[in-house]
Order: C-alpha cells, then sequence, then structure tokens
C-alpha cells in the first residue's frame, strides 16, 4: 500500500524521476528561466527550493550536498555565485509559476517557472512595503472633549517678499520721476513769454533733478536687492573612469565581491594582480562577515592570466581549485 505517498510520480520510475528533477534543476539555476508542464513546475519547486537555501552557507559541506542532488559543476557555481549573493536576502520562495496556457498536441497545462531576483521587471514594478497601519479602536476616555485646533504654521515666502519690495522700489521711483516732471511743468509756465529762457530754465531743472533721481534709484535699488550669494567656483570634472574587467571571470569572485573590489579601487585585472591577497582579504573583512569567510589566496594569479589573456590556461587552473581555493 502507498500510504502517505502524496508526491507526484510523474509516470517514471525512481531514477528517472531524480535524474530529470536534477537536469531540470541545473538548467534553471544556469538560464533563470524554463518552460515546462505545470506538474513538473510544482515537482521542480519542491525539488530546488531547498537546494537554493542550501547555497545561503558557502561551506565544502554544503557545496558537497548540493553537488549530490546536481551532479554539474558549473551549476553549482552559479548557484554559489551570482544566485547566492541574489537571494541572500530572501527567507524562501524564491521560484514563481507563471501559467501560460495548454501545450498544442496532448492539451496539457504549461507553465514557465523562475527565479524571483532575476526578473528586473517584476522587482521594479513591485510596490514598496510601507509602514502598517493599527487598526485597533481607541477607548470612550475622551468622548465629549472638544478637539484643540491646531493653529496653521504659515510659512513666508522668500519670493514674494522679494516681489514686495521690488514694488515698493517701482511705486517710489515713479514718484520721484513725477516731482521732476511736476517741477518742470511749472518752471515751462513761469516763462512762456521767453522760449529761450524757458529752455534754459528746463535744461537747468532737467540738470539738477538728474542726479537726484539716479541717487534715489539707487538707494532703493540697493534696499530692495536681495543679498547677493557669490557663486561657487565650477567643479572640475571629473576624470575619465577606467572600464571595469568581469572580475567574476575570477573562480570565488562573484557581483557582490566584484562591486567591492571596483569600489576599493581595484576594478582591472591587472589592478587586482598588483594588489596582494592580504590586502584582499582585508577589503572583504571590511564588509562584513558574510564576505571575510572567503579566501583570496589565488585571485592575484588568476587576475594575472586573465590580463594575459591566458584563458585557456587559466580554465584548466580553475577547473583544478575548489571555489578559488588551492
Amino acid at each position: 500500500m502507498r500510504h502517505g505517498k502524496k508526491f507526484n510520480h510523474l509516470g517514471r520510475k525512481s531514477a528517472h524521476r531524480k535524474a530529470m528533477l536534477s537536469n531540470m534543476a541545473c538548467s534553471l539555476i544556469e538560464h533563470k528561466r524554463i518552460k515546462t508542464t505545470v506538474a513538473k513546475a510544482k515537482a521542480l519547486r519542491k525539488y530546488v527550493e531547498p537546494i537554493i537555501t542550501k547555497s545561503k552557507t558557502d561551506t565544502m559541506h554544503s557545496r558537497r550536498v548540493v553537488f549530490s542532488y546536481l551532479k554539474n559543476k558549473e551549476a553549482v557555481k552559479e548557484l554559489f555565485g551570482p544566485v547566492a549573493d541574489k537571494i541572500a536576502d530572501r527567507p524562501g520562495g524564491y521560484t514563481r509559476i507563471l501559467k501560460i496556457g495548454t501545450r498544442l498536441g496532448d492539451n496539457a497545462e504549461m507553465a514557465m517557472i523562475e527565479l524571483v531576483d532575476f526578473n528586473e521587471l517584476a522587482l521594479e514594478s513591485a510596490p514598496s512595503k510601507g509602514k502598517k497601519k493599527s487598526r485597533r479602536r481607541r477607548g470612550g476616555k475622551g468622548k465629549g472633549k472638544p478637539k484643540a485646533e491646531a493653529t496653521p504654521v504659515v510659512e513666508e515666502a522668500e519670493v514674494i517678499e522679494e516681489a514686495e519690495v521690488v514694488e515698493e522700489a517701482v511705486d517710489q521711483v515713479e514718484e520721484v520721476a513725477e516731482e521732476v516732471v511736476e517741477e518742470v511743468a511749472e518752471a515751462a509756465e513761469e516763462v512762456v513769454e521767453a522760449p529761450a529762457e524757458v529752455e534754459a530754465a528746463v535744461e537747468e531743472v532737467v540738470e539738477e533733478a538728474t542726479p537726484e533721481v539716479e541717487t534715489a534709484v539707487e538707494e532703493v535699488v540697493e534696499e530692495a536687492a536681495p543679498e547677493v550669494v557669490e557663486e561657487a567656483p565650477a567643479e572640475e570634472a571629473p576624470a575619465a573612469e577606467v572600464e571595469a574587467d568581469d572580475l567574476t571571470k575570477i573562480e570565488g569572485v562573484g557581483p557582490k565581491i566584484k562591486e567591492l573590489l571596483i569600489n576599493a579601487g581595484l576594478p582591472t585585472f591587472a589592478a587586482v594582480a598588483a594588489a596582494t591577497p592580504e590586502q584582499i582579504k582585508e577589503i572583504l573583512t571590511n564588509a562584513g562577515s558574510r564576505y571575510a569567510r572567503h579566501n583570496p589566496g589565488t585571485w592575484p594569479k588568476q587576475a594575472e592570466m586573465a590580463a594575459a589573456g591566458q584563458w585557456d590556461e587559466l580554465k584548466k587552473w580553475q577547473d583544478e581549485l575548489d571555489g578559488g581555493k588551492e
């Protein structure tokens, strides 16, 4: 009797089923998204999520346990590298199943299973989690008490003040100009019979009034003008940034460690090759205990081979390494 055996056999023998799920798990880790039937996707989710959880602890024991399931060195390297960095803060639920209709021929339900943290569009459109509001009701202690009216705080706008000051300045200038025009008109009326004398008188009044008008305008403008803020000297254009190399080609370096090295001033293979393992270890230690457990003993040598273009030799050597360790 098969009491309690609730998992889906998928119409296969035990060995065939385990081999199929192992291959599907390797494909999911490598491509981050695969298309299969709904039944296989649900079975794969139960199979692969514990393996992904195991990758959060990057130890020799964890790697050997994961390798016993996947039996693929490249998949293990990818899982403990970029995938582990992405899912480090997620407490389970690493995969998502999306139904995509039925298959032509046998009408089987099809689905897309993907790693949640590698779907950039879904992560960008996800709403940010706000603070939860309490829905508890208060007691009747404060019933009947009038609420104190909040006194509005009026902030004076600087723009409005400057506009008012400028308007006042314009009004004062107009008043001074009107006074000068009235004086000129009065002088013209007194000497209507002598046009030559009128012209001379008008010129004298205008000459006398002009400095007064200019002085009044200058005083008003000085009072109304806002304080002149000295412009800060323009910042010098930053030097052209050095194009960073793909440091993940180094065995043991993932995307997160790549960012740490770039921020520490080691963006290229040549810069990493010039650094000592002790300097790199200090960078990792300062970044936290999660990165301090990495052993960068072989990283400068790998970077030196990558900078020299010795990719075949580097690949052979990396096959002999264990997570960047000799």
